[in-house]
């Protein structure tokens, strides 16, 4: 007996539409999943110009004005936003500051930065042979 093994694939976001209360994207597949907009509080604070600008991706949609990303996969699960009511409450602080949450960045590991310390020495070397 053999069994028939199939890879899953999620198919890709071809189209995103945005309206005050649905959000619906359209997938290579054929299918149209839409949803309340209230799952993501981010689109929900967007206006119409930041919930216009998108970028699809192989596996979902990223709204770069807006700081969000909706994977497909969620989406085909019902999955609705897990970000904190805390993390919302800040993001709409700066929000009204007009600034962006900033990137919280920690330090590299002792191991890390020798490493990029020897890759930038190794650049530089190979620019000076280039030059010769």
């Amino acid at each position: 007996m053999s069994i028939l093994e199939r890879t899953r694939t999620d198919p890709e976001p071809v189209d995103v539409q945005v309206t005050a209360d649905t959000l619906t994207v359209d997938l290579s597949d054929g299918r149209t999943i839409s949803v309340p907009i209230a799952w993501f509080p981010r689109l929900v604070h967007g206006t119409a110009k930041e919930r216009a600008n998108f970028e699809l991706g192989h596996f979902g949609i990223h709204w770069p004005d807006l700081d969000e990303d909706i994977p497909v996969e969620g989406l085909l699960r019902g999955e609705k936003s897990g970000e904190s009511l805390r993390s919302i409450k800040r993001w709409l602080e700066y929000r009204a500051k007009g600034k962006k949450v900033p990137v919280k960045t920690l330090p590299l590991p002792p191991y890390m930065r020798e490493f990029l310390k020897k890759e930038q020495q190794r650049e530089r070397a190979a620019r000076r042979k280039t030059k010769e």
